[in-house]
């Protein structure tokens, strides 16, 4: 009975505003990483296997680096005290340190090789075939690429956009280095958690624990669907 009555003063109680910021940054920021991950994807492949290597080895990096470090980076670049971010603010009124584009900028980054590294596994499994019978009946690149390529490779896709949406709501590290932790503007979920921890109020650090587990486990469950609907009949243990 304590604990139901902790959690019922805790929704009376509670800012919702960590859970519409991450939800809202994670949509954008996949929304950015598919098109962007499927694009870089698609011109990596072009590309001789010296480039293919160096340009992997970059798109891929913000996934093995530690979150602050990318965050870092990312305020090296965007600091109002740094040529480029001092240009967008006063060329195009952009700024992106202790603000929601930060959060936005910042989930991106670190989402983005997983929606890259599975979008070119997944055109690296198309049949060659298929395009060329693609160009034998005219179409165009752009064509192919479009109605052929990622159809085929759709499973692969929806795959990696289910895990960049999952990474972007639950970044912390390089979000807290660029965008901060500013209640209404910029606290996350995650941040929100490190936040109530420090603290001392762990009743509310763990309430958001619980919503965060249960994203992950309704996303883990998408990528199960996803999976299932795409398996060969007839295949795995009967």
């Amino acid at each position: 009975m304590k604990e139901v009555n902790a959690l019922g003063e805790i929704l009376r109680t509670i800012d919702w505003s960590p859970l519409y910021l991450s939800l809202k940054t994670g949509i954008v920021a996949t929304v950015l990483t598919f098109f962007l991950g499927i694009g870089a994807a698609r011109q990596i492949m072009k590309l001789n296997n010296t480039a293919k290597a160096i340009a992997d080895g970059i798109l891929t990096l913000p996934l093995v680096l530690p979150p602050t470090v990318a965050g870092f980076f990312l305020l090296l670049i965007f600091s109002l005290r740094r040529p480029f971010g001092r240009y967008l603010l006063d060329n195009f009124d952009i700024k992106l340190v202790q603000t929601w584009p930060g959060c936005v900028m910042a989930a991106f980054v670190i989402a983005f090789p997983l929606m890259y590294r599975n979008a070119r596994a997944a055109f690296e499994q198309v049949d060659v075939t298929m395009i060329q019978a693609g160009r034998t009946l005219g179409l165009s690149e752009r064509k192919i690429f479009w109605k052929i390529v990622v159809p085929i490779a759709a499973p692969g896709l929806a795959s990696g956009t289910v895990l960049s949406f999952a990474r972007a709501i639950g970044e912390y590290g390089a979000t807290t280095m660029l965008a901060g932790n500013i209640l209404g503007k910029t606290r996350t979920v995650s941040v929100a958690i490190a936040t109530e921890v420090t603290g001392g109020n762990w009743d509310t650090a763990g309430f958001w624990v619980l919503v965060i587990v249960l994203l992950s486990f309704f996303i883990v469950a998408a990528m199960n669907v996803i999976s299932g609907k795409n398996r060969k009949n007839g295949s795995g243990w009967v």
